[in-house]
């Protein structure tokens, strides 16, 4: 138990440590329906336009939405890309694994979406997992709005934000013809996924490593958890193409984590592309000037254009 306070400790102390804006409650501010900002072209939506299922209350932290990043004028690929921050599903990376990745996609034409999605001891799982599908429901029925097509929509997450992703690339939903809301008539399957250090193995009854199930209380329902939660279980051939990046002595989620996700895409034949680094610690996002893992980004954009995802 004691191994497992010092991981808990080191990564929610790396969080701060890093200066990392919090995204939940009064903090990061609650958006209206169509709150816009002309200055910066940054915009927000709701994912939903009233209440979302589920919503205890009014606050911020009951309203999942989506920051809007549009790329330079004239410089769009078509491409969207849709960021989980990480943060253990009880607080939100939302400057690290949200504005600066945001940032680097729509240099390369993407238009990017960050999620703010509903977490903590109040929104268990599948609360995250159910904003997560509607936020790329939601990206696919406005393609057209945002000059995007339909079929290269991806989603990028970090640590619990990569778990997310592996979650929304194995258990997405098809999309349901007569369904009166049309945004629910979209599937939510991504059509490419990254995962940055995912917290694959984050439910888990394993207290020797940071796992959801002590952080969230909820140690009387992780084996049923971890069966309904674990993304390595479902990979199957509709898996999106995935490109994962981990660092060998990552010392709160191990990359055994990552691996295990890896085998599991290979074994379904699912297009995967995996990047180990000997050292790193545990919430680098970009690299954050570390010369080995600086290099990271370079080798998902080589990915990214051979999948004909970056250029016109």
């Amino acid at each position: 138990m004691r191994v497992w306070r010092g991981l808990t400790v080191l990564a929610f102390g790396l969080a701060l440590g890093l200066g990392i804006g919090v995204a939940q409650g009064a903090a990061a501010g609650c958006p209206e329906a169509a709150a816009k900002n002309d200055f910066l072209q940054v915009s927000t939506i709701r994912l939903w336009a009233g209440d979302a299922p589920g919503a205890k209350g009014t606050a911020c932290e009951d309203v999942p939405w989506l920051t809007v990043l549009p790329p330079q004028e004239g410089q769009g690929n078509g491409s969207a890309v849709i960021v989980f921050p990480g943060g253990a599903y009880m607080m939100e990376a939302s400057n690290l694994e949200g504005r600066q990745v945001a940032n680097w996609f729509t240099s390369r034409g993407f238009t990017a979406f960050v999620l703010h999605y509903r977490l903590g001891k109040k929104y268990l799982l599948p609360v995250p997992l159910v904003d997560a599908r509607r936020a790329v429901q939601l990206v696919r029925a406005r393609a057209r709005d945002y000059h995007l097509k339909a079929d290269q929509i991806g989603v990028i997450g970090f640590s619990a934000g990569g778990h997310l992703a592996g979650l929304s690339s194995t258990q997405f939903v098809a999309g349901k013809a007569d369904a009166e809301d049309p945004i629910e008539r979209e599937s939510s399957r991504p059509d490419f996924a990254v995962l940055g250090y995912p917290w694959i193995g984050g439910v888990s009854t394993n207290k020797a490593h940071l796992t959801y199930c002590v952080l969230a209380d909820v140690m009387d329902q992780c084996e049923a958890l971890q069966k309904a939660y674990s993304p390595d279980m479902f990979v199957t051939k509709d898996t999106p193409p995935t490109f994962i990046y981990h660092t060998t002595d990552d010392s709160v989620v191990p990359v055994e984590q990552a691996l295990k996700y890896y085998e599991a895409l290979l074994g379904a034949g699912v297009p995967v592309e995996m990047h180990i680094f000997a050292h790193g610690q545990h919430g680098s996002g970009l690299g954050m000037g570390n010369p080995s893992l600086d290099q990271w980004p370079g080798l998902l954009e080589t990915w990214l254009r051979g999948r004909g995802l970056v250029g016109k």
